[in-house]
């Protein structure tokens, strides 16, 4: 699979046979922090997308009214959360998808957006590699290294089903089917349904969620958090209030991410740390390319947080949609 031939989606028309539990599980798993919290600056998040695109020079990051949870990871981090992590459907998708192969569940996250403009021109998921991934390093090298098409070898491919409990204005699902320079699928944001994606390679994004006249907070920093109030949600900077939003004006959105191995002896592979990539491998390759590509770049002192370095990296392998239409 490429970035520009990502396996086919598919679509789940219901999900749960009862979507009621959701809303316990939101309750449970508050509050919600801002997912800009994965990245640093704007060179970290262009790596991701190009909303933090910039050309050079650094300005301050944007901290949107967008928010995320995790509801499991290995096991569920909150009761309920089984629902989604062993949920039949997702798991039969992604062996259609993946022609039979070895399917472990892993992630079930949350997303929150309260009314928010169109902010993302389009992004994929953070993949994993066999000894690096985002326990230990930041997203932006992740995906930096799926882009390079240099560590094919670690890589561990994932599936990703992505389900929606909104009935409100907007926020739609944007996906590129078939490449980020050919023509997206827009699709309505349909409560208890779901898109089974490859999604490290599928470029998606959320569309603009709410009214046109929507009232966006100010302010927001990265400790920025979306609490659960008596009847509705607040977010919540150092004690204050910002926004004040009603049940129904939230955008939900649950993730479930699994891994993918296509025997046993893969897995086993992954699970005993054979063949494991290092961080010395991973920046050695990085520059060995960049030389290659004719960016000849010494090697950083602090690789992971070398914004320079970072935004070298980003020059070198950006990959985005071009159409949008």
């Amino acid at each position: 699979m490429s970035f520009d031939h990502p396996r086919a989606p598919i679509v789940i028309d219901r999900v749960l046979p009862d979507p009621s539990p959701v809303r316990e599980l939101l309750v449970r798993g508050a509050p919600y922090w801002t997912v800009q919290r994965y990245v640093k600056n704007t060179s970290e998040m262009a790596s991701l997308s190009d909303a933090g695109k910039q050309g050079r020079g650094h300005r301050p990051m944007f901290i949107a009214p967008w928010f995320r949870g995790d509801w499991a990871y290995g096991e569920p981090l909150i009761e309920g959360a089984e629902v989604f992590l062993e949920h039949e459907g997702f798991r039969s998708a992604a062996q259609e998808m993946f022609e039979d192969a070895v399917i472990v569940p892993q992630i079930v996250y949350v997303n929150l957006n309260p009314p928010i403009a169109q902010v993302d021109p389009g992004h994929v998921d953070i993949p994993a590699f066999r000894g690096i991934d985002r326990t230990k390093y930041p997203v932006w090298l992740l995906a930096t290294m799926l882009k390079s098409g240099l560590f094919e070898r670690w890589y561990v491919p994932s599936v990703t089903a992505v389900a929606w409990y909104y009935e409100g204005q907007g926020g739609g699902f944007t996906y590129w089917p078939d490449g980020p320079d050919r023509s997206p699928i827009s699709r309505p944001c349909i409560g208890n349904s779901a898109v089974v994606g490859d999604n490290d390679y599928m470029f998606h994004r959320v569309e603009a969620v709410g009214p046109d006249d929507r009232t966006v907070p100010k302010g927001l920093t990265l400790q920025s958090q979306l609490r659960r109030s008596c009847d509705g949600w607040e977010v919540i900077e150092q004690g204050d209030v910002l926004a004040r939003y009603d049940v129904e004006e939230v955008r939900v959105s649950v993730s479930w991410k699994a891994l993918v191995f296509t025997d046993a002896k893969q897995q086993a592979l992954y699970e005993n740390h054979e063949d494991d990539l290092t961080l010395d491998q991973a920046v050695e390759n990085l520059l060995a390319d960049l030389a290659t590509k004719g960016t000849p770049t010494e090697r950083p002192a602090d690789p992971l947080n070398d914004r320079n370095f970072v935004e070298t990296l980003n020059a070198a392998n950006r990959r985005a949609p071009t159409v949008w239409r």
